[in-house]
C-alpha cells in the first residue's frame, strides 16, 4: 500500500520547491532510498508537465569509488555530470545514507579530489547558482539512531517537520527579519566561549522557506571575508567526511581562521580539512536557524542548521545570492545553538539585542519565536 506521505512530500518538492513548469527537464539523484519514493518523485514531475531523468546510487559503491580516486578520473566524471546537471532546470537529490560513518575512511586527500572537481564544478558552479534544486535526508534506523528516537518515531517527526511546516506563513514571519538583516552592518554575537564581531554592509539576506532544503527553517547572508574578528565555540556535532566533530573552537583574525580545535583528539584533522585551499579559512555564510519543530542536534546538517534558536557559521565557499567573494572547494556549515538550556548567548544588530538565549526580543520579530511559528 502508498504510503500518503510519500505522495505530499513529492508534491512539496517538485511544486513548492522547485515549482516544476511543463517541458522542464528534472534530474533526481536517488541515494540509499526506498523505490517507492523514487517513483512517485517522477510521477509528481510528469503530473506538472515535467520531464524526469532519474539516478539512483548507493553509498557503499561511492565509498569503494572514492578510495581508488584518481586526478583524471574525478575531471572526468566531474565533466561529465556538468553536462548533465547544465541540461537541467531542477534538480531534486534524495539521500538515504544507512551509516553516517561510510566515508570516515576514505582518505582525505581522495575526498579532497572529489570535492575539487565534483563538488565544485558541477553542485557549486552550475547546479546551486543555475538550476531550482532542493536537496534532503531519507529517514531510515541509521537516522533515526542518531536523533536518539525509535524508527517508527523518527519517521513521524520526519514526515511532520518536512511537509507538516506552513512555508507560507514562515516566509511572512521572515519579513521583517530580513528587512533588520538588509539593514545592519555590525554584529557581534556573545555567549560560552563565544565573542565574534563581524560586518556584513552591503551583503544580501536571503530567506529560505522550503525552496531549497526540506526540512526548511533558515535565513542566511554571509560576512564581509575580512571583518570576522573573535572567537567562537561551537555546542552542536558536526559530521564532515564521515568523521563527528565536536567542541570545535575558532580563532579569526581581519576574517581568517588562524587557530582552529576540536575535542576528542581531531584537532589535527580539522585543520587538514581548513587546509584545503585559502577560501577554507575564511567564511563564506552566516545563517539563523528558525524551524520550530527542530530543537535538538543529530548529526545531520540538513536538519541541525535549521535548529530554532541556533545559527550556524560556515568556513568555505560563499553563496552568489550573498556573495563575499569567497571560494572554496569546502562548505562546513558548523551550528551553535543558542537557547538557555545550551548555556544561552546574544546577538545584536548594530549594538540593538536582537535575540537572547535563543528568542527573538523586538517586538516585530516575536512572530518567529517557536511558541508562534510553531
Amino acid at each position: 500500500m502508498k504510503d500518503p506521505r510519500f505522495t505530499t512530500l513529492a508534491q512539496l518538492l517538485v511544486r513548492h520547491s522547485c515549482e516544476v513548469q511543463p517541458g522542464e527537464r528534472v534530474l533526481i539523484e536517488a541515494y540509499d532510498i526506498p523505490t517507492d519514493f523514487t517513483a512517485e518523485l517522477i510521477r509528481a514531475v510528469d503530473a506538472v508537465g515535467g520531464l524526469p531523468i532519474v539516478s539512483t546510487y548507493h553509498m557503499a559503491v561511492q565509498r569503494a569509488l572514492y578510495q581508488v580516486a584518481t586526478e583524471g578520473q574525478m575531471a572526468s566524471i566531474a565533466a561529465y555530470e556538468r553536462s548533465r546537471m547544465e541540461a537541467v532546470q531542477a534538480y531534486i537529490g534524495v539521500r538515504g545514507s544507512t551509516n553516517i560513518s561510510d566515508p570516515s575512511d576514505v582518505p582525505a586527500d581522495r575526498m579532497a579530489l572529489y570535492e575539487k572537481h565534483v563538488f565544485t564544478k558541477v553542485h557549486a558552479e552550475v547546479r546551486v547558482p543555475k538550476t531550482k534544486w532542493v536537496v534532503l535526508r531519507w529517514p531510515n534506523a541509521s537516522m533515526a539512531q542518531a536523533a536518539g528516537m525509535s524508527t517508527e518515531a523518527f519517521e513521524d517527526f520526519y514526515f511532520q517537520v518536512c511537509s507538516g511546516v506552513d512555508y507560507a506563513r514562515m516566509n511572512d514571519a521572515m519579513v521583517p527579519l530580513k528587512e533588520r538583516m538588509d539593514q545592519t552592518s555590525d554584529i557581534h554575537i556573545t555567549g560560552p566561549g563565544t565573542d565574534l564581531r563581524f560586518s556584513k554592509a552591503g551583503i544580501a539576506t536571503i530567506p529560505c522557506a522550503g525552496e531549497r532544503n526540506i526540512p526548511d527553517g533558515e535565513i542566511f547572508t554571509c560576512p564581509i571575508r575580512d571583518s570576522v574578528n573573535g572567537t567562537i565555540r561551537f555546542n552542536c556535532e558536526t559530521l564532515y567526511r564521515g568523521s563527528v566533530f565536536n567542541g570545535i573552537s575558532l580563532r579569526f583574525e581581519q576574517g581568517r581562521i588562524v587557530t582552529a580545535e576540536a575535542d576528542g583528539g581531531l584537532t589535527a584533522k580539522l585543520n587538514s580539512i581548513l587546509d584545503a585551499d585559502d577560501g577554507a579559512r575564511y567564511i563564506g555564510e552566516w545563517s539563523l536557524g528558525l524551524n520550530p519543530y527542530i530543537l535538538k542536534p543529530m548529526k545531520d546538517i540538513l536538519f541541525d542548521e535549521k535548529i530554532a534558536g541556533s545559527f550556524h557559521l560556515t568556513p568555505g565557499q560563499a553563496y552568489e545570492e550573498a556573495d563575499n567573494g569567497n571560494r572554496s572547494q569546502i562548505h562546513w556549515d558548523m551550528v551553535l545553538i543558542q537557547r538557555s538550556e545550551y548555556g544561552g548567548g546574544e546577538i545584536y544588530f548594530d549594538g540593538e539585542l536582537v535575540r537572547k538565549d535563543g528568542l527573538f526580543v523586538p517586538d516585530d520579530l516575536l512572530g518567529l519565536n517557536p511558541d508562534r511559528l510553531g
